[in-house]
């Protein structure tokens, strides 16, 4: 079994824990994420109960591309996306993306908590490639070039796509990486973020 998941600002990728976790809107037996995003990232989060495709999902030798898009403090340019392309050096050593664009602002719903903006300064949004999956590593990158991430959204991984799933919502597809149901039934998979 394989989930794709829309996982909300503030979820931690864990079924047990303080705060917000991953039970609070899967209760799907037997399944873990394959990788993790941050409590303070959005987007697509991949659960299965196959270990070896897990690891085909997270080890770095199979070099899986994982897509985000990213909304910096500031107006990034085209250089300094082909500056993180070409390569820049982080603490732990280089890193750099497959491909980096800027983008006009994509149709995502509000996030909640919004995000803080500064009265005079714009922000602007970048969609970013990568190969690997450091701790944090858009973050940092995007910080290291002068443009702090404001919000980090995963859209894919490999060839699983975040697609319409709303915040909180899941779709479930199956051993053979088929889509179990239509778009219609795709419905009584999800499941909405819980009013608090």
């Amino acid at each position: 079994m394989l989930i794709v998941f829309n996982k909300p600002y503030g979820v931690l990728c864990q079924f047990t824990g303080e705060g917000s976790t991953l039970k609070d809107y899967i209760n799907i037996p037997g399944i873990y994420p394959a990788g993790r995003l941050d409590k303070d990232s959005e987007g697509l989060l991949i659960l299965t109960d196959d270990g070896r495709l897990q690891n085909q999902l997270t080890h770095p030798r199979y070099g899986k591309q994982k897509t985000y898009w990213c909304q910096v403090d500031g107006l990034m340019d085209h250089i300094t996306c082909g500056l993180m392309q070409r390569g820049i050096e982080l603490s732990d050593g280089p890193a750099s993306a497959i491909r980096c664009n800027v983008i006009e602002p994509p149709r995502v719903p509000a996030r909640n908590p919004p995000v803080r903006f500064r009265k005079n300064i714009p922000t602007s949004w970048v969609e970013m490639t990568l190969d690997e999956g450091r701790n944090r590593q858009v973050r940092r990158m995007t910080a290291d070039v002068g443009f702090p991430t404001l919000r980090l959204i995963r859209v894919s991984i490999g060839n699983y796509q975040l697609n319409n799933l709303l915040p909180g919502e899941y779709r479930v597809i199956d051993a053979n990486r088929a889509e179990l149901c239509d778009a219609k039934k795709t419905q009584s998979y999800r499941r909405h973020v819980r009013r608090r």
